[in-house]
């Protein structure tokens, strides 16, 4: 029974792209996940000007020069302490969104920006370098929150089958980020000495587009439905976010899956972790989450510059070399944002890692041999290219999509804490230890990144399934066969509790819960 009604239940849930819905993804995008983007790229450009600018004000101030290994060790917490900042931002964000709702979370959290562009803009006045260091803290701590409560967002208002598609509009943002930190960081624009805190502190702008706009637009109907009980907000939500469809359906959905969460409050971290019903959506997050990180995608945005020089490109044309790369990340995220719901999720994170650790290694093997043929570091060139490329298309938006499909309403602000915290904890292992690392291995560090890459590819092949065009609730029945836990009874209950509720099975969970 549960086999014959769940499919006709879910095709009456497919929406159409609105006006609304496009708005909001730009919007929420535009202010949060495009900061991700542009403070990533953002240190690299001006960070000659950033270590002279620390050398001289520690003469100043405290009549000490330093040497070149303090100082690098200097520039890698202002790169760093970024991530410090995300990870402690993400590990609020279980309560953030709770107390305040998706976008009430997304709208508070912008005064971070504002706090933090200022600290880095007026930081060369004072001639101070903690307020760098600060801002950047500050701005990561705003990145850690809306880089998860983005895609959660978009997830919970998009229709199913939009849901990829606007999954990965944050990801487009990002790389947006990124090439407008590098165009803006030429020296013929903000990229002199006296204008590098203004880069820093651009971040502003975009917020204040965000700030203005994104209030008058509804909460998630799922929040507003499955953790609020207002059934009147949900429908005048969803009726700004589905100008057709049959809203009634969603509605009826969203209902099955509260009746199935009626006994079970939203989980803590600690209580998602020792969850075994959910043990491999758990594993999978951590796996995609820490792999997308230490693909060595990081390393390249931060020290692009360092990397191309290197390679071998004449200094003059180094900074419009690392543009072009901008310019590709754009057209490869757009590439996947358009194909994922063509391709499904699968193909874009198994491809993307697979692509980005042949780079890895090219990179690897263009520097050992490029004195002997000089064309490698061209090669070099194209492999950093298609690093940035392979990552844009898959791997920088699926984990945060694929995180909000893998887990019931319930799990879903835990298992972004999670996720969040391994995210950035692995940002700041490479942003710091990057150029230790590479110290010690030389360009055989780029081996370790594509041991990495295809380690998640692998897992992805043989572990995550395609979750395109399904719904929260047929994602979890998917998952319940790998995690297995309940004995014959159990599970001959939850089947009869699946017919009954037309396909729902997850219904049975709230009794396991009262026991």
């Amino acid at each position: 029974m549960a086999e014959e009604l769940l499919p006709e239940n879910a095709a009456k849930i497919r929406g159409h792209l609105t006006g609304s819905l496009l708005a909001v993804a730009f919007l929420a995008s535009f202010g949060s996940s495009m900061l991700y983007g542009y403070n990533l790229a953002v240190v690299n450009s001006p960070a000659e000007f950033i270590r002279a600018f620390y050398n001289e004000t520690l003469i100043h101030h405290h009549h000490w020069t330093p040497d070149e290994h303090f100082l690098t060790i200097l520039y890698s917490l202002t790169v760093s302490i970024f991530a410090i900042g995300g990870m402690i931002g993400a590990l609020l964000v279980g309560k953030l969104v709770t107390k305040y709702g998706r976008k009430g979370t997304l709208v508070r959290s912008t005064v971070l920006v504002f706090v933090g562009g200022s600290l880095m803009g007026f930081s060369r006045w004072f001639r101070n370098p903690t307020m760098v260091i600060a801002g950047r803290f500050i701005t990561g701590l705003h990145s850690g929150i809306s880089l998860s409560v983005v895609p959660m967002y978009l997830g919970e208002i998009a229709p199913k089958n939009l849901r990829g598609f606007l999954g990965l509009v944050p990801s487009i943002h990002i790389c947006l980020g990124v090439f407008i930190a590098q165009v803006l960081g030429l020296s013929e624009l903000l990229g002199k000495e006296e204008h590098w805190p203004l880069l820093l502190s651009f971040v502003m702008f975009p917020t204040l587009v965000q700030l203005m706009l994104l209030p008058w637009f509804p909460e998630s109907p799922r929040y507003l439905l499955i953790e609020k009980g207002n059934v009147h907000a949900t429908i005048t939500a969803l009726k700004c976010f589905r100008k057709k469809g049959n809203i009634q359906a969603e509605v009826e959905e969203m209902q099955e899956e509260q009746r199935s969460l009626s006994s079970i409050k939203t989980l803590s971290v600690c209580r998602l972790l020792t969850d075994r019903r959910v043990r491999w959506q758990i594993l999978t997050i951590v796996v995609v989450n820490i792999g997308m990180q230490l693909s060595g995608i990081d390393a390249i945005w931060f020290y692009t510059n360092e990397i191309f020089r290197k390679a071998g490109i004449p200094e003059a044309h180094i900074q419009y070399t690392t543009v072009g790369t901008g310019a590709i990340e754009v057209i490869a995220g757009m590439l996947g944002c358009f194909t994922i719901e063509h391709l499904g999720r699968r193909p874009l994170i198994i491809g993307g890692f697979v692509f980005m650790g042949l780079c890895c290694a090219g990179i690897t093997v263009s520097a050992l041999y490029q004195e002997q043929f000089s064309f490698l570091s061209y090669v070099s060139v194209g492999c950093v290219i298609g690093i940035i490329a392979g990552f844009c298309v898959g791997p920088a938006g699926v984990p945060f999509l694929i995180t909000a499909e893998l887990f019931k309403q319930s799990h879903r602000s835990a298992a972004y804490t999670v996720a969040g915290c391994l995210n950035w904890l692995s940002n700041f292992a490479i942003g710091f230890g990057f150029p230790f690392l590479e110290e010690a291995t030389g360009p055989y560090c780029y081996l370790i990144f594509c041991a990495i890459c295809w380690g998640v590819a692998v897992y992805a092949f043989f572990i995550i399934p395609e979750t395109k065009n399904k719904t929260f609730l047929e994602i979890s029945q998917m998952f319940e066969a790998k995690d297995d836990v309940l004995d014959e009874e159990e599970t001959f209950n939850r089947q009869l509790k699946m017919g009954l509720m037309n396909g729902y099975g997850t219904i049975g969970l709230h009794d396991e819960n009262q026991n």
